[in-house]
């Protein structure tokens, strides 16, 4: 629990992109992002959403399943941050509320398996709702969402 959004925005974009299947079923990996995520009172931000932009991180099901029989794990480590106002997109077009952030990362992304290890980077925005937004906790900030979606990224 933190009102540090930066923080929370940081560690809600590692977390959306590290997983293990040899610990983990993709149930418990969805699940899992799935706590950190705070359904707004409108809806605006589904559910719906959340399985959109998890399987635009490359997993799925069936994806996920096959991975499990090769001892597969990713990790993911930031690379670069951009929050609020830093984001050209951001300054266009304000949030709505005072208390909503957006914050984009490249992350370095590392899918390790028996045959061996992929790097690569990859972008991820996520939006952090915090004090003093109605619509938030009092005492802490909480992910609202997040983009995985090279279409939906915030620059």
């Amino acid at each position: 629990m933190t009102k540090n959004y930066r923080m929370l925005a940081a560690a809600a974009a590692q977390a959306i992109y590290t997983w293990d299947a040899r610990s983990s079923t993709y149930s418990q990996v969805y699940e899992r992002l799935r706590s950190w995520w705070d359904v707004l009172p409108d809806g605006s931000n589904p559910l719906t959403v959340l399985a959109q932009e998890f399987q635009a991180t490359g997993v799925t099901a069936a994806s996920f399943a096959s991975l499990e029989g090769m001892d597969a794990y990713r990790t993911a480590a930031i690379s670069t941050a951009a929050c609020d106002a830093q984001l050209a997109q951001f300054q266009q077009n304000p949030p709505p509320w005072q208390g909503l952030h957006v914050c984009t990362f490249t992350l370095k992304v590392a899918e390790h398996q028996k045959g061996g290890t992929n790097t690569y980077t990859t972008p991820v925005s996520v939006m952090v709702n915090c004090p003093p937004a109605a619509n938030a906790p009092a005492d802490r900030c909480v992910m609202v969402g997040f983009y995985a979606s090279a279409g939906r990224i915030v620059y």
